[in-house]
Parts: structure tokens; sequence; C-alpha cells
């Protein structure tokens, strides 16, 4: 079946019209975090409109990726989801309230760590926690907790010069975890990880989300990435970025790397990165000239 872009859907997959989607999962049910006709035009002498009118709904414990070609809109549809930026129209709404700048409800791991280099780990995940009712040996407890759910308990003391991009990064997402977020947003985590150490975070935070289920809006370049992790992808079209395609990813749970190498896999990888190119065809009509000569 052809996507609004005339790229193909993988089997199992959804297209719907650019701007919306709505999965099977909430039909019927309220949605755990709702987007509504979102746009945004950053001002100024020549404007820029980013974003133009993007609406979806995420379900309760659902694993949804946004990818495509760069300046799409992605990061800046994260930071308004997570209030970091205001929409220039539209609304978002978390289990039906509109949100009014950044909350406890919303949980965020960027691509830099994010980290005070002062504080230990412990203290750096504690120091979410600083607006709770709670002793700072309770803090700490909990902080050790989330630290030990990321596979950091040996490195409680350690400050963050002591640490790897990796485990500075598991730091960050047990911070984000540890006041119990409904929601976790993700802008290209790994981005800055080499390879291998990618692929091993990919992994935590399968195993992560599948005990500690919430749901999810993730941030990549990387499409096999998302298609690891999610149960739905979304690629966006150039700027102003809209959904152009939504391919539902039908892979078993629990997930490991090796899945990475079955046809299945590859086939919804084929397809997105298809839907991808013509977006970047479309940035620069002669590339595709050029590469065939």
């Amino acid at each position: 079946m052809s996507g609004p872009g005339g790229a193909e859907s993988a089997p199992g997959a959804t297209a719907t019209a650019a701007g919306t989607a709505t999965p099977p999962a909430v039909v019927g049910t309220a949605p755990r975090l709702e987007i509504r006709d979102v746009r945004k035009t950053f001002e100024g002498k020549r404007p820029v409109e980013a974003l133009g009118g993007v609406s979806m709904a995420l379900a309760a414990n659902e694993f949804v990726s946004l990818v495509g070609t760069s300046g799409c809109g992605k990061s800046t549809l994260l930071s308004i989801v997570a209030g970091l930026i205001d929409p220039t129209s539209g609304d978002v709404l978390v289990d039906g309230v509109s949100i009014d700048g950044p909350g406890r409800d919303r949980g965020v791991v960027f691509q830099t760590y994010t980290l005070f280099p002062w504080l230990t780990a412990r203290e750096n995940v504690a120091f979410a926690l600083r607006g709770e009712k709670m002793s700072a040996r309770a803090r700490g407890q909990v902080a050790d907790e989330h630290l030990s759910l990321v596979g950091l308990e040996g490195f409680a003391d350690a400050r963050p010069r002591q640490l790897s991009g990796g485990m500075k990064q598991r730091v960050a997402i047990a911070r984000a975890l540890s006041y119990k977020p409904s929601i976790l947003l993700m802008d290209e985590p790994f981005g800055a990880l080499d390879a291998q150490t990618r692929l091993l975070m990919q992994e935590l935070l399968t195993r992560v989300w599948e005990s500690h289920r919430l749901t999810v809006l993730f941030v990549t370049h990387d499409v096999e990435e998302a298609v690891y992790l999610s149960d739905r992808v979304f690629v966006m079209t150039n700027r102003p970025g809209r959904l152009k395609d939504e391919v539902v990813i039908d892979l078993p749970r629990p997930r490991t790397i090796e899945l990475q190498e079955t046809p299945e896999f590859l086939e919804l990888r084929r397809r997105i990165l298809a839907s991808i190119r013509e977006e970047s065809l479309r940035v620069e009509p002669g590339l595709e000239d050029e590469l065939r000569a």
C-alpha cells in the first residue's frame, strides 16, 4: 500500500494521511499523550516554519519513534511536548489535560548528558527528587534503586569525569525515571556514542522499558534503532515537518540484537529508509540523477 508521499508501507504497517495518526492501541481509550495540530514558526528577519501541523496520539506504555531528514522538526516537536518551547498554535495533552510548561509527568533525556560535574552519580539522580517530600536518605535510596536498574550499582559514588559516555547516559536515564514520569521523551540519546556502546544502550533501554513500562517518544536518525526499539515509527516530511508515514513494528518482544538480522526486520528498515530517501530527493531533486551517473 502506498503512503501519502508515494512510499510503500511495510507489511502490517499503517500509512496515514499527513499530519494525523491514531494507533489501534488508543482507539476507544483515552491516549496517554495527544498532540493536536501543533505548528511552530520561529520568528525573525526570515521566519522559519518548523512544524506545519502535527497530530498524533500515544497510548499508555507505547514506544513511538520519530525519524526523518535533518531539520524536519523532530527535536522541535519533542521540545514542545516537553514544555521547553511553546507551539505557535495547537495543543499537547497528557491524560486529557493541556500542558503548560515542563512537568514531572514527563521525563526528558537529551543527546548531551546534562549531568552536574561536581555531583556523584547518586547525587545527580537524587537532584531530580529535590522537590519530593522525602528525606535526603530516602532520595539516596531511590537514586540507588534506579542506578541499579540501569546497571550502575557499582558507580553510585563516581563523578561524571570518571564515567564513560554510555555510563553518563545511563545516569541521565536513571535520573529521568527516578520521579516516575508517565512519559519519557528522548532526543537522540545515543547519538554521541560509538557503535558498540550504542547497541548495548539500545538493549539496556529495551530491558528497562519492558520492566518499567511507560510511554516513550523517541527521536533518532538511526532507522535500525527506531525499528528495534519501537511499537510504531513515524516518518516526518521535510520542513515544515508533518507526519508522512506511520509504520507499525509488529515484531515480538522481548527483543534482542539478533532480531536485526531477520527478514522481517530488514524489510521494515528498507521501507522506512525508502520513505526518508524520498524526502531527501525532494530537497535535492537532481541528486538521484547524479547517483545514477
